[in-house]
């Protein structure tokens, strides 16, 4: 691992992140592993990753905890700093406003831009000193485009594209892109159970988007082809939002 550049990679142990990983591993990074809980998920991931070929190595860690992120990433940070941070993890507790609880709002609004905070902060420190890095947030369609039943989630999404865009004029001199790619409907846990009868029409190229098709985007982000690019929001959507 002696000299291999890192990626960190929020969320990682399944769906687009677990697919981030592998992609960014495949293009030489080590890969730190965030994930929170699915320990078995995380080291399915860790072990297709190795038997490619690659290196990673598993934080288990809930972005929303402060104190647990510094806990995990102070000691590593004292010795490496990331090239890349990917902001993945996330997830949707979807239901109409009016009869939403608070902790359906604020446990989305906490790991998505919480989470954001707390991870982005004290890698972005270590970013800064080095003048080099990039941060890509996963964000999404609902946070461009209004969606009933997730105005949680669309809110905490929206909330990051801004983040995105600010962040990316405020490190720029320090050579830290900033960018954020806006999945739609992605084939992972959250869509499974969607009516596929009512979203494929939606959708003008006709299917469901794979994770590849959003670690694709994010592999090129990172390279060294992107330099020129940052405060964007790219859309993976087949067209649904433009």
């Amino acid at each position: 691992m002696q000299g291999k550049k890192i990626a960190l990679v929020t969320g990682a142990s399944k769906g687009i992140g677990a697919a981030i990983a592998r992609d960014l591993a495949g293009d030489g990074f080590h890969i730190w592993i965030n994930y929170r809980s699915d320990h078995e998920q995380a080291e399915s991931v860790a072990g297709e990753i190795r038997h490619a070929g690659g290196d990673c190595t598993l934080l288990p860690f809930d972005v929303a905890d402060r104190a647990a992120v510094l806990e995990v990433l102070e000691p590593l940070l004292e010795k490496e700093v990331p090239e890349v941070l990917v902001n993945n993890a996330g997830f949707a507790r979807d239901g109409i406003l009016a009869l939403m609880s608070p902790a359906d709002w604020q446990d989305v609004l906490s790991v998505h831009l919480n989470g954001f905070f707390n991870v982005t902060r004290v890698v972005l420190a270590r970013m800064m000193k080095k003048r080099r890095g990039r941060i890509i947030n996963i964000v999404s369609t609902s946070g461009e485009t209004g969606i009933a039943g997730q105005v949680n989630y669309s809110a905490a999404k929206a909330g990051l594209i801004g983040a995105t865009r600010s962040l990316a004029v405020e490190v720029a001199k320090r050579n830290i892109l900033v960018n954020a790619v806006s999945p739609g409907f992605i084939a992972t846990e959250m869509t499974r159970d969607l009516p596929k009868e009512q979203i494929l029409p939606m959708i003008p190229l006709g299917r469901i988007g794979e994770p590849e098709d959003v670690s694709g985007l994010v592999s090129f982000l990172c390279s060294e082809r992107a330099g020129y690019i940052t405060g964007q929001v790219f859309a993976v959507n087949g067209g649904t939002h433009t």
